[in-house]
């Protein structure tokens, strides 16, 4: 018995923020040595809502894989590729939306919250959930890290593998939620960390770039000056604290007392993050001199992801007896 399969993907967005480090990359990193991964970027997902923005794709493909490579993935251990160089995905997605219910689609949470919130109506949009099922099943991926929020997603992978399976025969597994407990980071507004609230900290930000977005991040509003009471539990800065600071427990005492001033507080902050992230940092500015390096890991991560689903793509055909 081989090693179980995985499979997780991002949009290319570009640079990704401790946000998504903390919350995905970091834990795609631990899970290589024990699982075959595939590592996608998914571009044409990114195309759902942004079909109008496409100038700047290619680099902010780079930009991740960059940082993918950086925070530690290793393309040795995990296949890194980019979803639009593998048209399996493509192909089975087309042939799941031949059998797939559109109330099946039109209920998924994110749908309807994201379908309100962006103005969105394309099909493209509706399908965004069973593109996913394929990216998944056409690896025939035995589980997916995922929050809590995208369980209904794996559900509906689930579902979708047992109906083909029931029509057409056994070919997919249904894939496990790999559930991990991923941390909500706050922002340097007190809202959860992300790029379109501009609130971010970027994994490529220089040590000074950080210190100055820390300096300016929103405390307790009650906590005017030093000697003031704070309450930590509501500071966006000792929730960071929490994931980037050892023994941050010492802090809420003096914070809540007043005798710890918000100034050297942030200082504390910045000393830790910057430590913390300068050996990824350092391999990223190495990384940002060879494009060519990066370029050449996504496309022999497509190599690898066409022979992994190629004959999963042929199975599929002779099932539908689409096999000529």
């Amino acid at each position: 018995m081989g090693k179980k399969v995985i499979l997780s993907g991002m949009q290319p967005t570009g640079q990704l923020h401790l946000g998504n480090y903390e919350g995905a990359l970091k834990n795609w990193v631990s899970l290589q040595n024990d699982y075959e991964m595939y590592c996608c970027i998914v571009d044409w997902h990114a195309l759902t809502s942004d079909f109008e923005d496409i100038g700047r794709m290619k680099e902010r493909i780079i930009q991740m894989a960059i940082d993918y490579l950086a925070a530690g993935l290793d393309p040795e251990k995990s296949v890194i590729f980019v979803q639009s160089e593998v048209k399996a995905h493509a192909e089975l997605h087309l042939l799941f939306s031949m059998i797939t219910p559109i109330s099946w689609l039109e209920r998924v949470p994110s749908y309807k919250d994201k379908a309100k919130e962006l103005g969105l109506d394309s099909y493209g949009f509706l399908g965004y959930p069973l593109l996913q099922a394929a990216d998944i099943l056409v690896y025939k991926a035995d589980a997916v890290p995922v929050g809590q929020d995208q369980l209904p997603h794996i559900e509906l992978t689930r579902e979708v593998a047992r109906r083909f399976n029931h029509l057409y025969g056994e070919v997919f597994p249904e894939p496990e939620a790999l559930l991990t407990k991923f941390p909500a980071l706050p922002g340097t507004d007190g809202r959860k960390m992300s790029k379109s609230y501009d609130n971010d900290i970027r994994i490529a930000d220089s040590e000074d770039e950080t210190a100055a977005k820390i300096k300016k991040m929103f405390t307790d509003p009650q906590k005017l000056r030093k000697g003031d009471p704070g309450r930590p539990e509501i500071c966006p800065v000792y929730g960071l604290h929490q994931i980037y600071t050892e023994g941050h427990e010492d802090i809420l005492e003096p914070c809540r007392t007043g005798k710890l001033g918000c100034v050297e507080d942030k200082k504390r902050l910045i000393e830790n993050l910057n430590e913390t992230l300068r050996p990824i940092r350092q391999k990223r500015i190495e990384l940002e001199k060879d494009h060519d390096f990066v370029i050449d890991v996504l496309k022999d991560g497509a190599s690898r992801a066409i022979q992994r689903t190629t004959p999963v793509i042929e199975e599929v055909r002779k099932a539908m007896n689409l096999a000529w």
